[in-house]
């Protein structure tokens, strides 16, 4: 205990402890201690929590009581472990606000039923509401209306079951327009039933990321349409060939069927002839007609529209288109196609654009090799348990392995007038579909394609889009 001229009279065992250790008394008593059992004394009021730093490192906190003797009795207890707490629990919440206030993504806290509970001021910058502004709003009431039932439905079940989600949508400004947010939340559950009490969000602004995400799929739609026009260039003469056919076969048997209806009065056998050619007629130009409809679709520019549709119709579609350019050039295309394939999920129209693009491969890569000779190419289809497989094996004269390597890189090519385009774009369309696109040597000394693509159930149903 202290007396009033605040002179040591006694040490508690503690104490002892602290001064075998080798430490002078002086050391462990506040350097202030005069003073602060006079204001003990004068104020009849204890000072507790006076701290002092012990040369070891340790912290020790004092307080100081009057007794009615005239005596101060002073307590000190060792500090070390709960001020050392205290302290890292003050930088812990020194950080977290740092962070909070500075942070460019929306921190946010919501019920479980969407209401703001809090939210960082980042809430000003990205949506132009202060944070007490948004307390006690329902989330729901900034999400765009055309996505607001299938998010919240998609938020509820997904915390539920999983604790967790990220979704990207679309969310309102106090100004009136709408932003893209990608938002990541976690779900805060009651520890012993288990179920969500709170939930807490990080939100960005990913409106920008959007924008250069929908400014490439234009680049790319428009760079697969300038591919299609380019081959529809080169295939001019043949379309021109395949028309004429149809059209010529009209005329001369529309002109056929006028000279026997002149000559007809009671002759059975010219009726027949009459029915007949105007038949045939009818038939060519329904040819006729379905050629310029699938032309027409081969060109026609937008956003591309997946079906159901059996490979084997996509790959008659693409022989038709260049069946007489095969013809020209002496190339026998030999169809190896089960007679039951699985359906796939596509854009018709894009994937005959691959194979299109893969048979003109194979015809030109033939045309070098076996110039104004017969050569044959081979087109494969098949199937496993996951995937439907497309091949086109040619007969030319193949790819050293560092071109076979570069054969899918863009604007790579070993023709003379290539753009390198064909077999780049080839692989982004049906990798978009989740297939695949690779070439390998071929075992006729040429070279082969490979793509595949996943199977489509039979019984699941699919909603055109």
């Amino acid at each position: 205990m202290l007396d009033a001229r605040a002179r040591l009279c006694d040490w508690n065992p503690a104490m002892h402890a602290w001064l075998s250790a080798g430490l002078a008394p002086d050391l462990l008593l506040p350097k202030n201690l005069a003073h602060l059992v006079q204001a003990v004394l004068e104020q009849q009021r204890a000072i507790e929590d006076v701290r002092v730093a012990v040369p070891d490192g340790r912290q020790l906190l004092w307080s100081f009581f009057a007794l009615t003797d005239g005596h101060v009795q002073g307590r000190a207890r060792d500090a070390t472990e709960t001020l050392s707490t205290f302290q890292q629990a003050q930088q812990a919440r020194r950080l977290y606000r740092l962070i909070i206030e500075n942070t460019t993504d929306l921190i946010s806290r919501h019920t479980p039923g969407g209401e703001f509970l809090d939210a960082s001021p980042a809430a000003w910058a990205l949506l132009g509401y202060w944070p007490e502004q948004l307390r006690g709003t329902r989330i729901q009431e900034l999400i765009h209306p055309q996505e607001r039932d299938e998010l919240v439905q998609r938020y509820s079940r997904a915390l539920e079951q999983d604790g967790y989600l990220t979704l990207s949508y679309r969310i309102r400004h106090r100004d009136g327009h709408y932003l893209w947010f990608e938002t990541a939340s976690r779900a805060i559950r009651e520890t012993y039933t288990g179920s969500v009490v709170e939930v807490v969000s990080v939100s960005r602004d990913i409106t920008e990321r959007v924008r250069s995400e929908e400014h490439n799929r234009r680049l790319q739609e428009e760079l697969t349409h300038a591919t299609r026009l380019a081959t529809l260039g080169e295939l001019a003469s043949g379309i021109a060939h395949e028309i004429n056919q149809p059209l010529a076969a009209i005329v001369n048997y529309a002109s056929a069927s006028q000279r026997y209806l002149t000559a007809m009065q009671a002759d059975a056998e010219l009726v027949q002839r009459l029915t007949l050619g105007l038949e045939r007629i009818n038939s060519h130009a329904q040819h006729a007609a379905e050629v310029i409809k699938r032309l027409r679709a081969f060109l026609r520019k937008g956003p591309r529209k997946a079906q159901r549709i059996n490979p084997a119709q996509l790959a008659a579609d693409a022989l038709r288109l260049c069946a007489w350019e095969a013809q020209q050039q002496q190339v026998e295309i030999i169809q190896q196609i089960p007679a039951e394939l699985p359906d796939v999920h596509v854009d018709p129209v894009l994937i005959q654009q691959v194979l299109l693009n893969l048979l003109r491969n194979a015809i030109e890569a033939n045309q070098e090799t076996h110039p104004d000779c017969p050569s044959r190419i081979w087109l494969t289809l098949s199937q496993d348990e996951r995937r439907v497989h497309l091949e086109v094996t040619d007969q030319g004269p193949g790819l050293a392995p560092e071109q076979l390597a570069s054969l899918f890189t863009p604007f790579f090519t070993s023709k003379e007038d290539g753009l390198g385009l064909g077999l780049s774009m080839s692989q982004s369309i049906i990798e978009g579909f989740g297939g695949g696109l690779e070439a390998r040597p071929a075992e006729s000394g040429g070279l082969c394609l490979h793509g595949w693509l996943p199977v489509l159930p039979a019984q699941e149903q699919v909603t055109e889009k």
